[in-house]
């Protein structure tokens, strides 16, 4: 600490100088201080001081007996051991959770990688009908899983288009979850399913590509054009505000119209 630091009293505001330099500081914290550092010349003579404390009390804390009174004694002076200990704990403290959140982080990934779009595990509380879901539950499937497990669906084919489309649906609190099911379409295309309301109003629920051989064609060049295109979306209102859905293109061609 320079002599300024220790012989002058210092203002409440500058004070967060140290915790910032050691890196405990939350995000809202370091972004208050950090627009107070802007203007204030003693708070940055103050951090260029106290820069290399992180890392050397990082380095302690990885050391066995580490907030011991010996490792506190080994320090300067000043500050007391009292309160070199408390840093030292602050800090191994701060690291440990780094490493369990990279932990979780790193073990979620993994999850992903294996299962593909086939699971995606959930890490936080509430019931699945409310948004959220309990630890470790499985959330969502592939899109076809996904409308296979939805009971109410409506359907319908264009006859000029030759287009037919399948719409699952599920009331949530936040609005309707939605399945598609679409057959008989060629590409090039770039698609979206439109949900109607009964009052006029249009919702997208989903878009997406089409690619040459299309999706659901019967004698399709390719195995996955043979099947049946699958796509999840979801809209705000209300399954009962829903008047029918639309799969149009996007320059506005209706491909097929389903009625609720």
């Amino acid at each position: 600490m320079s002599g300024s630091m220790m012989g002058n009293p210092v203002p409440n505001e500058h004070e967060t100088v140290g915790a910032y330099a050691l890196g405990i500081l939350d995000d809202a914290e370091a972004t208050a201080f950090e627009a107070h550092l802007a203007t204030c010349e003693w708070c940055a003579q103050q951090l260029d001081e106290l820069a290399g404390m992180e890392p050397m009390l990082a380095a302690l804390a990885d050391l066995p007996g580490s907030g011991t009174p010996a490792i506190g004694e080994s320090l300067s002076a000043k500050p007391s051991p009292r309160i070199v200990n408390k840093l030292v704990d602050e800090v191994a403290e701060r690291r440990a959770h780094k490493r369990r959140r990279s932990f979780y982080m790193v073990a979620a990934a993994a999850a992903l990688i294996i299962g593909g779009p086939f699971v995606a595990m959930a890490a936080s509380g509430g019931d699945s009908d409310g948004g959220g879901a309990k630890q470790g539950q499985v959330l969502a499937a592939t899109p076809k899983q996904l409308f296979e497990s939805m009971t109410d669906k409506v359907a319908a084919t264009d006859s000029s288009t030759g287009v037919s489309a399948t719409v699952a649906m599920a009331q949530k609190d936040w609005g309707t979850s939605l399945g598609l099911e679409l057959k008989g379409v060629k590409g090039p295309l770039k698609c979206s399913l439109i949900a109607v309301g009964t009052n006029g109003e249009r919702w997208t629920a989903s878009t997406w590509s089409v690619g040459k051989w299309g999706y659901g064609i019967p004698d399709g060049k390719t195995p996955e054009s043979k099947q049946p295109l699958y796509i999840g979306g979801a809209v705000a209102p209300s399954q009962g505000d829903i008047d029918h859905f639309e799969v149009v293109t996007s320059d506005g061609k209706k491909l097929v119209q389903v009625d609720v």
